[in-house]
């Protein structure tokens, strides 16, 4: 059977996997030079790893893409160290990372004992309930205020939700999303030897040796299906016929791509809501900071969510020497970032540097890149269960899979991973 798939990303690339193996003939089109979609890396000439241009890392609880790896024999060349993360109060840097040691430890220096006893046992209950579903029915922002408390909310709740999702998505998003990120989340990060872009490399050159085609920098500009039950894939080279077409694209452009699917399934891929992200990367001639990443609330005036020193997590000797910084940033893709160049955000950026590290200077830069998605962070609002579209669409062949689909669960590989494969499980199953 001929299969087509959009996009090149985990998703995209783990279906083909799948699918090869099960003997089936797959085309991959890709609109950028390299795979990986938004995990995808680049490298300076005097490195020896590539680095992603938005800051990725696995959990240890992330059984579908270590899963993946186990199969490939690659498990081996999976690190996870542990570096500390640190939240910012009162002026001051906190490690903030750990359950049984510093997190308590901050909270019983900065607030009452019955705020402390409140926020082990909700967030214990958050940890280890695996009941969902209830949660979705109420916004983080209420939840986290009635069970935590007033002051933990403000602390540490609402300048999460406000860096992740901004004021005017703090009140939408529902508790569902916090819970998925308490419950699965651990504190040893995890990567690949040589970055995720190594591994999407070694990856996708698995499954081109198992006979998939990939066609780099050749975006889809159409899929349309025939009298015949055919699903024609067009790019500007032109078209070619498939019996089935999984996509990955984003909601918004699925939508635009097919316009055989129906009102009420195109209504429910553009009723989707998600942030942008934009990303920028500064390396210096020394350390800034002894800490990974710093979560940063937006009141207290910083220019973007959060800075992650990367080489306090991998060795700069893997980067030539360099120290590496990212500034990241959740936003509407109709804020001023997005129009800003790289320049007009470093101008912006670098002078918050100094409250991190009093004596940087600005002769301690080396080099910058910038980069920005408009499709970064769904926006999953309450019953959010109920808006997600089924990854069978109401086009025969036509298939749909994106990280606005694997809900409750945050976005990432992982779960680009395990969405990529059942959809492969689908398609083969529904050709039987």
């Amino acid at each position: 059977m001929d299969i087509a798939i959009v996009g090149a990303g985990a998703a995209g690339l783990s279906a083909a996997y799948d699918l090869t193996r099960a003997g089936q003939r797959v085309v991959i089109y890709e609109a950028a030079g390299e795979v990986g979609g938004l995990a995808a890396g680049f490298k300076a000439s005097h490195w020896d790893w590539t680095l992603e241009k938005f800051y990725h890392h696995w959990f240890a609880s992330d059984r579908s893409i270590l899963g993946l790896i186990d199969e490939l024999g690659w498990r081996d060349r999976v690190l996870f160290p542990r570096p500390v993360t640190v939240i910012y109060h009162q002026g001051h840097f906190h490690p903030f990372d750990s359950m049984f040691t510093n997190m308590p430890l901050f909270l019983l220096r900065h607030f009452p004992i019955w705020d402390v006893a409140r926020f082990g046992l909700a967030g214990a209950y958050l940890r280890f309930s695996p009941y969902w579903r209830p949660l979705e029915a109420e916004t983080a922002d209420a939840w986290t205020r009635r069970w935590f408390g007033a002051r933990m909310y403000e602390t540490i709740w609402r300048p999460m939700l406000v860096g992740k999702f901004g004021e005017e998505h703090v009140k939408t998003v529902n508790m569902a999303w916090l819970w998925a990120r308490l419950h699965s989340r651990t504190t040893r990060l995890g990567t690949f030897v040589g970055g995720f872009q190594a591994f999407l490399n070694e990856f996708a050159a698995k499954v081109q040796a198992q006979g998939a085609q990939i066609r780099l920098n050749e975006p889809v500009t159409g899929v349309r299906s025939g009298a015949d039950g055919a699903l024609t894939v067009s790019t500007a080279g032109g078209g070619a016929r498939y019996k089935a077409v999984i996509s990955t694209a984003s909601p918004a452009l699925m939508a635009r791509l097919a316009p055989d699917l129906p009102d009420a399934y195109s209504a429910q891929l553009r009723a989707l809501k998600s942030m942008g992200a934009v990303a920028l990367v500064v390396t210096l001639d020394r350390p800034l900071t002894p800490y990974y990443w710093h979560n940063l609330p937006k009141e207290a005036g910083f220019p973007f969510l959060s800075l992650v020193e990367h080489t306090n997590y991998m060795s700069p000797e893997h980067y030539g020497g360099d120290h590496i910084i990212y500034c990241g940033d959740y936003l509407d893709v109709d804020h001023e970032y997005f129009r800003l160049s790289k320049e007009e955000l470093l101008e912006r950026f670098l002078p918050s540097f100094t409250r991190f590290n009093p004596q940087f200077d600005r002769s301690w830069v080396r080099d910058t890149w910038l980069w920005k998605t408009p499709y970064a962070q769904p926006v999953p609002p309450v019953n959010h269960s109920r808006n997600i579209p089924d990854i069978r669409t109401p086009v025969k062949g036509l298939y749909f899979a994106s990280m606005s689909q694997v809900y409750p669960w945050d976005r990432g590989t992982n779960y680009a991973v395990e969405i990529g494969r059942r959809t492969a499980r689908m398609l083969m199953t529904d050709a039987v």
